[in-house]
């Protein structure tokens, strides 16, 4: 029996491709057939993502985004169509993280600039593929990479948190008018503690923002693969998951089940 792989024919864009979570999602998808758009702020390295997977016989090809810019988020959108002719799939993969600021220690600087990429960049995306999705007999789906902090109240600083917190809502308001009334299903991943670089941006953590998710359990909490995202990214695109709309998959290794 021959195994088709499970996005033969799709075209997806996946932001935050150039490492983490992002560039293990855009290699998944390209093993299971789709034809890429990557976005990134890192030139050098998101280049670098596109000739591995163009090299491994996948089809990539890259634009540089920033998402807090509108300009740059509708190029994206578009640089698929004009390309590929289609947008099945969106990830919603970029983000910041904010040094576990809590809210009395939050510029507002920090809280735009946080909000601007976690929150204002993701809708703005979705705001665009909508508009080529509902127009496509096949539809579309959205993936926004969210967090437990999306979901709880000290697994991030409070810019964090909130800008989290509103994807998560905003990805539930996709399903709940464009996937329940049309062909466009809409869903998030809440990642717990995943090995990739954006720990690298903790620079100035916040000692109260530092105790409260200390008491979480985070030093001992399961440290999961970016692979592992992704697989579930792959479910989520595919047609396996064709009844799902709306809702949120921890995949923290039962961290907030404990």
């Amino acid at each position: 029996m021959v195994m088709t792989a499970k996005l033969t024919n799709k075209v997806a864009i996946v932001t935050g491709a150039a490492s983490g979570m992002g560039k293990a999602i855009a290699e998944a998808y390209a093993r299971e057939g789709a034809r890429l758009v990557l976005a990134d702020i890192n030139a050098e390295s998101l280049a670098q993502v596109v000739d591995e997977i163009t090299q491994g016989g996948g089809t990539a090809t890259s634009i540089v985004t920033n998402m807090a810019q509108e300009a740059d988020v509708e190029a994206m959108i578009k640089q698929a169509t004009t390309t590929y002719g289609q947008l099945d799939i969106l990830v919603n993969n970029a983000g910041i993280m904010d040094n576990f600021k809590a809210v009395g220690n939050v510029t507002d600087e920090l809280w735009q600039r946080v909000l601007a990429i976690n929150l204002t960049g993701p809708f703005m995306a979705s705001r665009a593929a909508i508009r080529v999705m509902e127009d496509q007999e096949t539809g579309g789906v959205i993936i926004n990479n969210a967090s437990v902090g999306g979901l709880f109240g000290a697994r991030g600083g409070a810019a964090y948190a909130a800008s989290k917190h509103g994807l998560v809502g905003l990805t539930k308001n996709i399903a709940a008018t464009y996937g329940t009334f049309g062909n466009i299903r809409a869903n998030a991943i809440a990642p717990g503690g995943v090995a990739t670089n954006i720990g690298n941006s903790i620079t100035d953590p916040d000692p109260l923002g530092g105790q409260a998710i200390a008491a979480t359990g985070s030093q001992t909490a399961p440290m999961g693969q970016p692979e592992q995202i992704a697989n579930v990214a792959v479910f989520l695109a595919s047609d396996d998951s064709s009844f799902v709309n709306g809702d949120v998959i921890k995949a923290d290794g039962g961290w907030t089940a404990r």
